[in-house]
């Protein structure tokens, strides 16, 4: 099991490389990764890892998951890159659950991550993935406002139960997707608040599907 003590410990050494003077404590990870410092106490306490967080600090610092997670080093990636999940993660990119967002396809971080933790968060089967932002609250409660959703591109067939990333005329937007008897498509939200949309098929591009995600913290 892997121990939330230990990464900090790590994240504390890459935190001091840039820190001009001083020990870097428990609190400058905390704020490194934008998480309150009470919240960060008592996630450290129930070893409760904050994988969006740590996954958004490792792209913007451009070091390895696995290094961090598993003390595996970049030639060791390297030589056995059949072990591990290259996702292209959009941290720039919200897919809209309730207005357009813009489409995505450049300005993105590979990341290796180790299959242990991609099943822990995706389960099995996919292993081209790309992550991106959820942006809105109508797809509450099955997806919060500021979760990180993993997609898989090789599924697109609506006909198949779940929830797709789908590019619009108006942007982007994660729902779930039907097609109705009279040919529309329908843009489906699980909070029942938002109504479902309904739009020309010519006006809609099933990107991907929904394979697993993490919550905001």
């Amino acid at each position: 099991m892997m121990n939330l003590g230990e990464i900090i410990e790590k994240l504390k050494d890459v935190i001091s490389e840039t820190k001009i003077a001083g020990k870097v404590f428990d609190k400058d990870v905390a704020t490194a990764l934008n998480i309150p410092q009470a919240t960060f106490a008592t996630m450290k306490k129930r070893n409760s890892i904050p994988y969006e967080e740590i996954l958004e600090f490792c792209a913007l610092k451009k070091i390895s998951v696995n290094w961090l997670f598993f003390d595996q080093a970049v030639d060791m990636l390297k030589a056995e890159t059949e072990k591990f999940f290259q996702v292209r993660y959009f941290s720039d990119i919200r897919a809209s659950a309730g207005g357009g967002a813009e489409i995505f396809d450049e300005g993105y971080e590979t990341i290796s991550i180790d299959e242990k933790i991609m099943h822990n968060m995706v389960g099995m089967g996919s292993t081209e993935l790309e992550a991106i932002h959820v942006d809105g609250e109508s797809m509450e409660p099955t997806l919060q406002d500021g979760s990180i959703v993993f997609v898989d591109r090789s599924q697109t067939n609506i006909n198949k139960n779940g929830i797709f990333i789908a590019s619009t005329t108006t942007g982007l937007f994660i729902k779930r997707i039907q097609q109705r008897a009279d040919g529309m498509v329908e843009l489906i939200s699980d909070n029942s608040v938002y109504p479902p949309q309904a739009i020309h098929p010519d006006e809609i591009t099933i990107v991907g599907k929904v394979v697993g995600n993490i919550e905001s913290l």
